[in-house]
């Protein structure tokens, strides 16, 4: 099973820009798709961006509504690491970040996360 490590959060301002670092373990980091979820204050979590497995070229990716024309997901398998880049960042972005192996299962586990603030 791919373990993973969010990583990048931190506090910016209303049109900044943050990218999140999605660290994994395991020799089979690179079959697995891996998404990006959040979860503000109060909120239920939401899925933010998808990526499928393999390279990313050609890969498919999938975005929320917000996310679009925002926020970028890539990979980089040498690295073993997903990326999240969120551009023009809203005060409603603020959240707990987390990236996960997909798809989602009764068994999946969530890491720390990360905390991504945005300030008005």
């Amino acid at each position: 099973q791919v373990q993973l490590v969010e990583s990048g959060g931190g506090l910016v301002q209303a049109g900044g820009s943050l990218r999140l670092s999605c660290a994994g373990t395991g020799s089979k980091f690179s079959s697995n798709a891996i998404g990006w979820y959040r979860q503000a204050p109060r909120k239920e979590r939401e899925m933010v961006a998808q990526i499928s497995s393999g390279g990313t070229d050609g890969a498919n990716v999938n975005y929320a509504d917000f996310a679009k024309g925002r926020f970028t997901i890539s990979r980089d398998n040498t690295k073993k690491e997903v990326y999240l880049q969120m551009n023009s960042l809203k005060p409603e972005d603020t959240g707990v970040y987390y990236c996960v192996s997909l798809p989602l299962r009764a068994e999946t586990t969530w890491g720390q996360g990360t905390q991504v603030t945005v300030s008005s």
